[in-house]
């Protein structure tokens, strides 16, 4: 008799994780990050005012989140928007990421990359671009996807971030 109530449980085991999972993929918005408009970058709060300043910025008319912070091959760019998903989703459900938000050294290598992807025709054969150990590209041009870094953290926080994108 237990035993005929086992098949039972576990159905309705997995239809309450499957229904919790479903809302909470509902709640977050979460088929709108497999598109590229920048629109669904800011559907998390905190990355409202990078979309505002994006907006305003250079980059507006001919870069979209995506062109900038994703990679541009096929498997790599599902890859890391899914990467990037869990941990985005991990860590404002937790509540334990760094502010002002900074980006991961590997993401800043795509982002990097990516400069030097559009930017080619500017480098010819400087080779400073391209070594090792060189100066990052948002070293200077920080400001030019979204802005100046902005959140709660301060001066010091600001210099963290700075260390994570040009180590």
């Amino acid at each position: 008799m237990k035993l005929a109530i086992l098949p039972s449980i576990t159905f309705a085991s997995f239809g309450v994780l499957l229904g919790i999972g479903g809302t909470t993929f509902d709640y977050a918005e979460g088929l709108s990050y497999l598109g590229t408009d920048p629109r669904d970058c800011a559907n998390c709060h905190i990355m409202q005012p990078q979309y505002d300043a994006w907006q305003k910025a250079s980059h507006h008319t001919v870069a979209t989140c995506v062109d900038c912070h994703l990679p541009h091959g096929f498997p790599e760019k599902y890859v890391a928007k899914a990467e990037n998903g869990w941990n985005h989703s991990k860590a404002f459900t937790l509540q334990d990421f760094p502010e002002p938000i900074v980006i991961t050294k590997k993401n800043a290598d795509i982002l990097h990359d990516n400069c030097l992807r559009c930017h080619a025709d500017l480098f010819h054969d400087q080779a400073i671009a391209f070594t090792e150990g060189a100066p990052r590209c948002v070293h200077c041009h920080v400001s030019v996807g979204h802005g100046e870094p902005v959140g709660l953290g301060g001066p010091m926080a600001l210099r963290r971030a700075k260390e994570t994108i040009d180590p």
